[in-house]
């Protein structure tokens, strides 16, 4: 091997040498970028399992409360009811007495 090549030899060698410190830099880079991304989605993934107990917890207190209004809503439909039979019975008196000449 003459000069020449030993020096292109050197030359090739200190390129890749370059290259390979090149790719390392940029793999550990790459490896504390996706150790902060597994670290985001540990965070993501933990945020949605709370989120998650709380639309549960949400959803059990909305089912509640309509029983609740359904509940309401049926007592106030039975005292309307109520209500509307007695009016409904007083008026047909009176429209009996008014007929009788009771009145």
């Amino acid at each position: 091997m003459d000069a020449k090549e030993a020096e292109e030899v050197m030359r090739r060698n200190a390129a890749l040498e370059a290259a390979a410190a090149e790719a390392a830099a940029r793999e550990e880079r790459l490896r504390r970028e996706l150790e902060a991304a597994l670290a985001a989605l540990a965070v993501a993934e933990e945020a949605e399992e709370r989120l998650c107990v709380q639309l549960g917890e949400l959803e059990a207190e909305a089912m509640a409360q309509a029983v609740e209004y359904q509940q309401q809503v049926r007592e106030l439909s039975d005292r309307l009811a109520f209500a509307d039979g007695v009016l409904r019975s007083s008026s047909g008196r009176r429209t009996a007495a008014v007929a009788a000449g009771m009145d």
